[in-house]
């Protein structure tokens, strides 16, 4: 008697041998279940709890930074402490010259408490005056129009880019107000872009309530003369910003006449360090992750070797009588494995099922229609596949002993088995 892998026959009595013991059945079905769902969920959920944590840094350039004077703390050159000074453009000058190593040195301009207005409608926030390379530092969320061009820049064009909010509020019901006109400052400029913020944090100002203006155009109506607010800078994909910071310190403290040891002179912000540790933190939580899963899948695991063990022993009379009438010894192997097989998969495909329900509704919960971008709470195709197969494998294994201690069986020690 030849037992086919695909028979009907032989799958209706695979599952009358499970429904025989319904309560064992299900308790070792649930660790499959539960198995395959916790590392389903904690793959998913460390994917989803990474994409909300990089979400804050949505927009930033990966290898970045800014930094903003502050007053000394070290007396320096007969120069007291707690001297104030400022950043001009000859320091970003200096800057590009003396680090190749930049790809950009961004010099950026601010005007805080600012009144926009547009007929009656007004609104309060900040003017910045950005150069075209602004977006290599920060690419902002474009709703409609441009941003600053080297036209605008060169020409010193009135022209300005307005912030979501900005534009909600001066331009009620008008969902692209390019080409109005907006008073800023008291002075009047035609909008040629509406921008927000791609990140849920924000570098020195939120950009959904500000005015962008060029860097020219805001310097000239403001009296700004040479000096910089604010510098941002993004290095070469092959140079890691944390080894040229001290360098950029040196060449602006060596002509600001400041102490080479006070480090809280000048504050910097790396944001490629961020996401350094962003990335170091949820490779110790996949790795977690994988580890809790893994336990939990070898338990579900050794629930199958253990219920395959005691169906071969409730079955030694079934198993004899197959061998005395001509079952060789690879039919009873399949059949014991066919068991599992078919336990591991029906519970193994629930426990995706679920883990993807939850992960879906985590992801729905999560992301707001506002985000600035999506937490993907979700496993891929072949992610799934893998835990199944693994799943799969393993159960076959765990089966593989009682099954070949099936085949052992002599059929008249079977037979008079009790």
């Amino acid at each position: 008697m030849k037992i086919a892998l695909f028979d009907i026959d032989n799958w209706k009595e695979i599952g009358s041998t499970l429904s025989r013991n319904k309560t064992r059945t299900f308790l070792t079905g649930f660790g499959i279940f539960w198995g395959v769902a916790m590392l389903a969920l904690l793959m998913g959920g460390a994917k989803g709890g990474e994409g909300m944590l990089k979400r804050n840094f949505a927009g930033f350039a990966t290898n970045s930074g800014g930094m903003i004077p502050s007053k000394t703390t070290i007396p320096y050159h007969g120069y007291q402490k707690g001297r104030a000074w400022g950043l001009d453009i000859t320091d970003v000058e200096m800057l590009r010259e003396a680090c190749p190593e930049l790809k950009e040195v961004i010099p950026t301009f601010q005007k805080w408490g600012v009144s926009f207005k547009n007929g009656k409608n007004t609104y309060a926030g900040q003017i910045i005056g950005a150069q075209p390379n602004y977006t290599a530092m920060l690419e902002p969320k474009l709703y409609a129009g441009r941003f600053i061009n080297e036209a605008d820049e060169n020409g010193e064009r009135r022209v300005a880019v307005v912030g979501k909010k900005v534009a909600a509020r001066l331009y009620p019901g008008i969902e692209d107000p390019t080409g109005k006109i907006i008073e800023a400052a008291g002075a009047a400029y035609s909008i040629v872009g509406v921008v927000g913020d791609a990140s849920e944090i924000h570098l020195n100002g939120s950009l959904d309530e500000a005015v962008v203006l060029p860097a020219s155009t805001f310097r000239r109506a403001n009296g700004y003369g040479n000096n910089v607010d604010f510098i941002m800078m993004v290095a070469k994909d092959d140079e890691r910003l944390a080894d040229i910071i001290p360098k950029m310190r040196r060449v602006l403290y060596r002509r600001h006449d400041i102490h080479p040891n006070d480090e809280s002179a000048l504050w910097v912000i790396n944001i490629a360090e961020n996401f350094e540790m962003v990335d170091n933190l949820f490779t110790g939580i996949d790795l977690v992750a994988l580890f809790i899963g893994i336990s939990t899948l070898l338990a579900g695991v050794i629930g199958i070797g253990n219920i395959m063990w005691v169906i071969v022993k409730e079955r030694t009379q079934e198993i004899g009588i197959r061998r005395a009438i001509g079952a060789k010894p690879r039919d009873i192997i399949v059949q014991v494995l066919c068991e599992g097989v078919a336990l591991t998969l029906v519970a193994g495909l629930a426990g995706l099922s679920f883990a993807a329900l939850l992960l879906g509704i985590m992801q729905h919960v999560t992301n707001p229609p506002d985000a600035a971008s999506v937490a993907q709470f979700q496993m891929s195709f072949s992610s799934a596949v893998a835990i199944l197969l693994t799943f799969l494998i393993l159960g076959i294994l765990a089966g593989l002993i009682p099954s070949v201690k099936a085949m052992r069986i002599k059929p008249v020690e079977a037979i008079n088995s009790k």
